[in-house]
């Protein structure tokens, strides 16, 4: 049977949505992902989402909704995880196509539903911020997930929102989602992570790679994004919660206020009423910004007491982990350098390396290495 699969945000929602599909259907079942192409900025340069005009090599699967397949390509200068993650992930990923606001998104959820028939329907969010009310402080994406949030309840067919990880995204406390999660519908563990592995190697998600490195175990304080947030790795971070749908629209002013918006920009405006700012203008003007930095050199051989300096001031900051995204931005790297980069420190120290995680060293670890033929101080 087929399983129908929602990622809230995209992005990195859709890797978790493989590895739940995994953990909780197994292989017999089908999964369609249905998903945004709308990956980081270090992925692709343009702000904001991608929509089926932006690809070539899509394949239509309803009148209103388009596959992914592992052929097809983003239009250049455009970028997208979407083909690789079809070619390495057994699942059909299509593709969310948020411009005509919620209720295309609604009328996109009812053709896949009346295509594929599917025996279930969850909503997955990774960290929780689909929970928010608007007005957090820490909160830094709201729009994707309360669009898919509006469709989602705008749908006449029963969906289950799951939230995953809650707080591993940077952008709500645990604590602040305590009253309305849940019962736990799964609790992963190393062996499904073990399903997105090889994707987590170079997929840049932040918040999916938490959640999978704190189902293998990974515990303490990671510091993400280039604000070098601190999210804490508990034993309750690889938990799946289940939340009711109705519970999550009444605490969601934006999904609220945008239930009947019919393009993105009806929706963007409403979350700058709503929330006081709006996503993909922080993507403009991050990429303006970046268009205008020079870059620093990915030089090995200054690479590293580099990173020893930033290491030694995020340990004095009480980090144990970080992301190969927040080491790229801290270092003055580029995007395009992360992979690189990564590569570099892992086969330098590869006992730091705590998949997809780099764990931050310890003092005596952080001692400079004594040239040849000098004894260690």
């Amino acid at each position: 049977m087929t399983r129908l699969i929602v990622a809230a945000g995209g992005g990195g929602d859709a890797v978790a949505a493989a590895m739940l599909h995994a953990a909780l259907y197994g292989e017999e079942d089908q999964a369609v992902i249905l998903t945004y192409a709308w990956d980081r900025l270090l992925i692709d340069p343009l702000p904001g989402p991608r929509r089926p005009a932006d690809f070539t090599g899509l394949e239509r699967l309803t009148p209103d909704v388009w596959s992914v397949p592992a052929q097809a390509r983003p239009i250049e200068p455009a970028g997208s995880t979407l083909p690789r993650l079809a070619a390495e992930l057994p699942a059909t990923f299509a593709l969310l196509d948020p411009y005509q606001g919620a209720v295309g998104l609604t009328r996109q959820l009812e053709s896949l539903v009346d295509h594929v028939r599917p025996a279930s329907i969850d909503l997955l969010d990774v960290g929780g911020d689909i929970l928010a009310q608007g007005d957090e402080p820490t909160l830094k994406s709201p729009l994707a997930d309360a669009l898919t949030l509006a469709a989602c309840c705008r749908l006449n067919e029963p969906v289950r929102l799951l939230v995953a990880g809650p707080g591993l995204d940077g952008e709500l406390p645990p604590e602040a989602m305590t009253s309305v999660l849940g019962p736990v519908v799964h609790m992963l563990t190393a062996e499904d992570a073990a399903a997105i592995s090889a994707v987590l190697e170079w997929h840049p998600s932040e918040a999916t790679g938490l959640l999978a490195a704190t189902a293998r175990g990974v515990r303490g304080t990671c510091e993400i994004r280039d604000a070098g947030l601190p999210v804490p790795l508990t034993d309750e971070s690889p938990a799946v919660h289940e939340v009711d749908l109705d519970d999550a629209l009444s605490r969601n002013r934006l999904a609220r206020a945008i239930m009947s918006t019919a393009d993105l920009d009806e929706a963007e405006a409403y979350s700058r009423e709503v929330c006081g700012y709006s996503e993909i203008d922080y993507e403009r003007h991050k990429a303006r910004w970046l268009s205008e930095q020079q870059p620093a050199n990915l030089d090995p051989s200054t690479s590293p007491p580099q990173l020893a300096q930033f290491e030694s001031e995020a340990r004095t900051r009480g980090a144990t982990h970080t992301t190969f995204r927040r080491i790229t931005e801290a270092l003055g790297l580029s995007g395009a350098q992360r992979d690189e980069l990564r590569q570099l420190l892992i086969a330098r120290r590869p006992e730091q390396y705590e998949a997809p995680l780099w764990r931050i060293a310890d003092e005596a670890e952080l001692q400079p290495e004594p040239l040849p033929g000098c004894p260690s101080p």
